[in-house]
């Protein structure tokens, strides 16, 4: 069993001035308690309220506090994915900055890892979240998400996970695709475990989260099974679209027939609206998600192939200065 050296804390924050002091002192805290190297990597989501200057005071009185501010808000995945770039320790721990995971648990998932696992994922067990706008969706999204992913996980949408930086190495992430770390990870031959975690229901600030969330990451999974599946060989996957395609014509054509010789119809089926309407609806469908998916590997090869993260950095703070070139 191998022991973790140095730990690296990831955690984004959008407008959470009210939580991100508490927070600071409560990982300092259990970081003091382990007795292990740190450090702890604050992200400014392009917050309009007081918390990047929070943060920078945070940073000048401790240097084990790495600051990165963002020109404009880019998205909880796009401050994760700058959090992974620029940290330097051999485990990556991100978490939500509004005070919902403890800190408490971080001990217990750096355990998991020395076992040998990849992945460690924090399972919500006990969600102090509204039932039905919250949890019964995510209960829903999690299964689906297991099922098509193949990684089995309780909770893909627990930020509180403990990463590997080397199998990081080969993520890149895009839209709301940080839940989906897990099941990037098991393509590489990660080894994946869950284990049960603290979640506390938030007593300050607002939650950035909402049910058009759902919506996207229900788009990420599409995104996900594509590139799992079909991104060495897209003609099987276009052509089965197109042998469903044919199939819904063969259908047509079998109705007409039927019309034709048993009904003695005058006009073909052709005619009517509602036919028109739902050939249309189902031909419109299929070309929004051929594009989507098409938008999808392109602004992979725009990043890829030029190294843009999805990310803009206006400063950082104590952050080494060989890490810099991947804010351009």
């Amino acid at each position: 069993m191998n022991k973790v050296k140095n730990i690296s804390i990831v955690v984004p924050f959008y407008n959470e001035e009210e939580n991100i002091k508490n927070l600071y002192h409560k990982l300092k805290d259990e970081l003091e308690k382990i007795n292990i190297s740190y450090e702890i990597i604050f992200i400014d989501d392009g917050s309009i309220d007081n918390t990047y200057n929070l943060m920078k005071e945070l940073a000048i009185t401790d240097n084990n506090v790495k600051t990165i501010k963002f020109k404009f808000n880019c998205g909880q995945t796009a401050a994760m994915q700058a959090g992974f770039d620029f940290a330097k320790n051999e485990i990556i721990i991100p978490m939500d900055g509004d005070l919902q995971n403890d800190p408490s648990d971080i001990p217990r998932l750096i355990s998991k890892i020395e076992e040998g696992y990849d992945v460690v994922s924090g399972w919500r067990k006990d969600r102090k979240d509204k039932t039905f706008s919250r949890i019964l969706p995510s209960k829903i999204a999690n299964k689906v998400i297991s099922l098509i992913g193949k990684v089995h996980l309780h909770d893909y949408g627990c930020s509180l996970k403990a990463y590997r930086k080397d199998i990081l190495k080969n993520v890149n992430l895009y839209g709301e695709m940080h839940r989906f770390i897990p099941i990037y990870a098991s393509w590489y031959g990660a080894k994946v475990a869950e284990i049960p975690v603290t979640h506390h229901p938030r007593t300050k600030g607002v939650s950035k989260y909402g049910i058009s969330r759902t919506f996207k990451v229900i788009l990420d999974l599409v995104t996900i099974k594509f590139l799992g599946r079909y991104s060495t060989k897209p003609i099987y996957f276009f052509g089965s679209l197109s042998f469903f395609s044919i199939f819904l014509a063969f259908l047509g054509v079998i109705y007409l027939l039927y019309k034709w010789l048993f009904l003695k119809a005058d006009k073909a089926i052709i005619d009517s609206p509602i036919f028109i309407f739902s050939v249309m609806c189902v031909l419109l469908s299929a070309q929004f998600v051929l594009m989507g998916i098409l938008a999808e590997i392109q602004i992979r090869t725009y990043h890829e192939s030029q190294n843009k993260r999805p990310y803009i950095v206006e400063s950082t703070i104590n952050v080494d200065k060989e890490k810099d070139v991947t804010k351009d």
